[in-house]
């Protein structure tokens, strides 16, 4: 399956991860190296005997051996692996170890560890008009590697950009501090505005194959030109 266009619907298709388990690399190695070494017998006794098919031989059993080795790769813990074809997906090797494939694949490293993201502290105004200083710290992790390959340009860039959205959108959805008994505010409703911006990060993120796993407010403050103002009317405020 190939992301090229359908014509019909003038939508890109959608592609998803399909998991391949690859050849052992230790018995390919043996197997490479068995050849390499026969092929090297078959040359020596071809040349004392002045004989062309077993050249021949050699030439063959050492191609075979070389593309052997050419095949190998190592998938890290955590890790995988994305091949493709001239430019087709044909699966992502995630097992850990030594493995083999096709020597024409190309291997694309991804990594499918958490990862920690914290964004700018962006300027913004908050549901009541005032401008605040706001900040998060994402806990992400990529879930299918053919998404985050080749749905996005830039997944990591991709996941910048749409927290850094979301986290305005969020912002300016509550005040800053609650006005009247039980309204959710950015201070005083952690938990709320945390599950509500680890879902807004989410929804953004569905089509390029990331999970959120937590997503939280890092920095909060009124921003420099009305923080003494609202400082004094806090204090005011006080019994």
């Amino acid at each position: 399956m190939d992301a090229s266009w359908d014509e019909s619907s003038t939508k890109p298709f959608h592609i998803k991860e399909i998991e391949l388990n690859a050849v052992p690399g230790y018995v390919a190695l043996i197997v490479s190296f068995s050849a390499l070494l026969l092929g090297l017998t078959f040359l020596i006794s071809g040349a004392t005997s002045q004989s062309g098919i077993l050249i021949v031989i050699a030439v063959f059993l050492g191609i075979v051996g070389f593309l052997g080795l050419i095949g190998l790769f190592t998938v890290a813990p955590n890790q995988a692996k994305v091949l493709q074809l001239f430019g087709q997906y044909k699966g992502t090797v995630k097992t850990p170890g030594l493995r083999w494939a096709n020597p024409f694949y190309t291997k694309n490293r991804i990594s499918l560890r958490m990862r920690n993201f914290e964004s700018e502290k962006l300027k913004v105004n908050d549901h009541s008009g005032n401008p605040i200083q706001i900040a998060a710290i994402v806990v992400w992790k990529v879930i299918d590697t053919a998404e985050a390959l080749f749905h996005v340009d830039n997944y990591e860039n991709f996941l910048r950009v749409q927290t850094e959205a979301a986290l305005r959108n969020m912002a300016s959805s509550y005040p800053y501090d609650a006005h009247v008994e039980g309204e959710i505010s950015l201070r005083s409703h952690t938990a709320e505005i945390a599950e509500h911006l680890k879902t807004e990060i989410q929804d953004r993120l569905t089509q390029a194959g990331v999970l959120v796993l937590e997503a939280r407010i890092s920095h909060l403050a009124y921003a420099p030109e009305i923080a003494g103002v609202m400082l004094q009317r806090q204090q005011a405020q006080r019994p």
